[in-house]
């Protein structure tokens, strides 16, 4: 469920968990997907057969790239800042690939609310975004995403 977050009261939440996604499924099409839109072709993304025989994972697992790239749509599901002009992804601070994540494997995005800096017509955010894995007790990745909006 979404949370909503005025931008005026966001300075209220600095230190707490602020939302929460829905699971999303990370299949071989959205690799193999993932893999065309970037030239990353690596065996032990695309190559079912060869990551079965060789990885150490038992199969194919996805871009870690592809992990941060869902967070967008995670943040979507999970973060409602009422009526803006426009938010914007503005970089991402100590982005960490934790867990490789299987094909097949559910993943969703915890939000923690970091800090809130003022600019002339909006604010900046900062989220610890935490990808958990279902079942896993280690999450696939640990960013600090900074946003900025602007009401």
């Amino acid at each position: 469920m979404k949370k909503l977050l005025l931008p005026d009261t966001l300075a209220h939440h600095i230190g707490t968990v602020v939302g929460v996604s829905d699971w999303v499924e990370v299949t071989q099409e959205r690799i193999d997907r993932f893999a065309e839109a970037t030239g990353d072709f690596q065996w032990i993304h695309v190559d079912r057969e060869r990551a079965a025989r060789e990885s150490p994972f038992g199969g194919t697992i996805a871009h870690g790239f592809l992990t941060l790239s869902l967070v967008p749509l995670f943040k979507a599901q999970a973060i409602d800042y009422g009526p803006l002009r426009m938010a914007i992804n503005y970089g991402t601070n100590r982005v960490r690939f934790v867990t490789p994540v299987r094909t097949g494997s559910r993943l969703r995005g915890h939000f923690k609310l970091l800090s809130v800096e003022p600019l002339t017509d909006g604010w900046q955010t900062v989220f610890e975004v935490s990808v958990e894995i279902a079942g896993a007790a280690k999450p696939a990745c640990v960013a600090e995403l900074v946003t900025r909006i602007h009401p």
